[in-house]
């Protein structure tokens, strides 16, 4: 109705589950035993749930040997292998909090992560990308350290130690935990500043895995091929944890996404679901195996961490055949999800929006600077609330304040707008609307009429400092292969077709984007990039 607020309050008939992770797992593998929990294609291991319970039972005995107490961080600093898998949940299962290491960091982030959490367990990949963990390590000065566990033959002598605890130490420190105690702590990507602890619960990871899974109608049939990195919220919850709530199995197709990796395990292990940021979608539909490979096990996958472009969902639904794939929206503090697209929606609605809030969450889209809720189809921030929000960052007040609100809403920093059947669709960042001339401009706006141009394949539209009107737009553009197209094409392409204040000053092709190990895109670096080669310099305001 014509001047609704844009609040939406999901469905609440169905409790949350209020257990913890270990009981979970336990209940899981005392359903499906026999079936496939995990397999992992580069690693040769397939594991059922009984062999994956025994495995995390093992690891979670030899943490306790080593003397990892409840509430203690234990990192892990690796790529996706199955032993990430077994650390969250032999973590989860002793209490200990999980802390998620980038496996793209060097020394200085390493340093700060693991000092900022004080971590006093390291279990890490012996290399990533040709890069060596170990030296990193020991170069860092990282004085609550106690114990670093390299994979292979170390982590297998690390496991040993089990034996020396019995089973009922385990069970008594499981029977103190609590669904609500901190798990899991996930520095947030960091593209501007030092990165932040988001502190997460098994109440709030546990659910949101379910919550999704749910949406996706997963089962102990689903097979789910998850090439994003298990460091982030999408692996380990909306991947890992959604497959442990419905019995379901993760299929790891490498350790970082290969799209010809993707591709063979989707057919092999005929999977059924496949996970991905924009740019991995788009890298699998341009492999040239694709058109060779046997997709028709797909049904269903969420496609999330960055805008997605309507037309490269068009493709994953005709091309990967994934009819039911949906859009999930969220962020690391919401654990992560707070809107998802329904498998059953509109068609217009599934490309063209974030979906709707999920159930037990809390949406409403407020003006930034009264906070007050804005009505319907007006753009504003968005803020969720529910059992998702994490609990704090990890020792800063400061910053948890500023980001949870008095009334416990989670300020996401997203502009958003609700239509009148509470469909979400998200503008762009607060701070990446750029202004020229008076003129407010969506980057995400110019990008979805970019991506209609049949040369190109992906596009970037952030904003450079003007003298003149403040600001001015830029594009970073990929071209399809075999395909031509210079600035003036672009600029041709726009004029007549959107406002003029919106075609691009600056045009660039590129192969490929700036991004952080996820998947997301880092437009402060296109921008920093654009500034240095055509010598702008950001103008004085008051």
């Amino acid at each position: 109705m014509p001047g609704e607020p844009s609040y939406a309050r999901g469905p609440s008939t169905e409790p949350l589950l209020e257990q913890t992770i270990g009981e979970a797992l336990a209940a899981t593998a005392a359903r499906h035993g026999e079936r496939d929990a995990l397999v992992s294609c580069r690693q040769g291991v397939r594991l059922t749930y009984r062999e994956l319970a025994a495995e995390v039972e093992r690891c979670a005995r030899a943490l306790i040997a080593i003397g990892v107490e409840r509430g203690d961080r234990v990192g892990c600093w690796s790529p996706n292998v199955a032993e990430w898998i077994v650390v969250q949940y032999a973590t989860a299962r002793i209490g200990a909090i999980l802390v998620n290491v980038n496996p793209s960091y060097r020394r200085h982030e390493l340093e700060y992560t693991l000092a900022h959490s004080g971590c006093s367990v390291l279990i890490h990949a012996a290399s990533f990308k040709g890069v060596g963990y170990r030296s990193m390590i020991e170069e860092s000065a990282t004085p609550a350290l106690r114990h670093r566990i390299e994979l292979g033959d170390e982590w297998q002598a690390f496991l040993a130690a089990a034996d020396a605890v019995p089973r009922v130490a385990l069970e008594e420190r499981e029977a103190g935990l609590s669904c609500d105690q901190p798990i899991n702590i996930q520095y947030t990507s960091g593209t501007t500043g030092s990165p932040k602890g988001a502190t997460l619960s098994h109440r709030n990871i546990l659910n949101n895995g379910s919550l999704v899974g749910k949406m996706l109608a997963l089962s102990e049939a689903d097979r789910i091929c998850v090439p994003v990195p298990f460091y982030h919220c999408f692996g380990m919850v909306l991947g890992n944890l959604a497959a442990l709530a419905h019995g379901s199995c993760i299929v790891i197709p490498s350790e970082a996404f290969e799209p010809r990796a993707v591709l063979e395990a989707v057919e092999r292990e005929r999977c059924t679901a496949l996970y991905g940021v924009p740019t991995m979608f788009i890298g699998v539909l341009a492999d040239p195996s694709r058109a060779e490979t046997d997709v028709s096990s797909l049904r269903t996958g969420i496609m999330a961490g960055s805008p997605c472009p309507i037309e490269v969902m068009k493709q994953v639904r005709s091309e990967l055949g994934m009819d039911e794939v949906t859009i999930a929206y969220g962020m690391t503090e919401t654990a992560p999800a707070s809107t998802q697209t329904a498998r059953d929606d509109p068609l217009e609605k599934r490309v063209g929006t974030v979906g709707r809030v999920l159930p037990h969450t809390e949406v409403k889209v407020v003006d930034p600077e009264t906070g007050q809720t804005v009505p319907r189809g007006t753009p504003g921030e968005l803020c969720t609330r529910g059992y998702l929000v994490m609990l704090a960052y990890w020792q800063d007040d400061e910053a948890t304040g500023a980001a949870i609100d008095g009334e416990g809403y989670m300020h996401t920093g997203d502009l958003a707008t609700m239509d009148v059947d509470g469909y979400v669709n998200i503008v762009g960042r607060i701070k990446d609307v750029v202004i020229r001339g008076g003129e407010n401009i969506s980057p995400r706006e110019v990008e979805e009429f970019l991506y209609t141009h049949p040369a190109i394949k992906d596009v970037q539209v952030f904003g450079v400092p003007d003298e003149r009107v403040g600001e001015e737009l830029a594009a970073w553009i990929v071209l399809r292969d075999g395909m031509r197209l210079d600035a003036e094409g672009v600029r041709a392409f726009c004029d007549g077709e959107i406002a003029r204040f919106k075609i691009p000053r600056y045009v660039r092709f590129v192969d490929g984007f700036p991004l952080t190990v996820t998947g997301k895109v880092q437009k402060f670096k296109m921008r920093e990039h654009e500034m240095a080669e055509r010598g702008l310099v950001q103008a004085e305001t008051a």
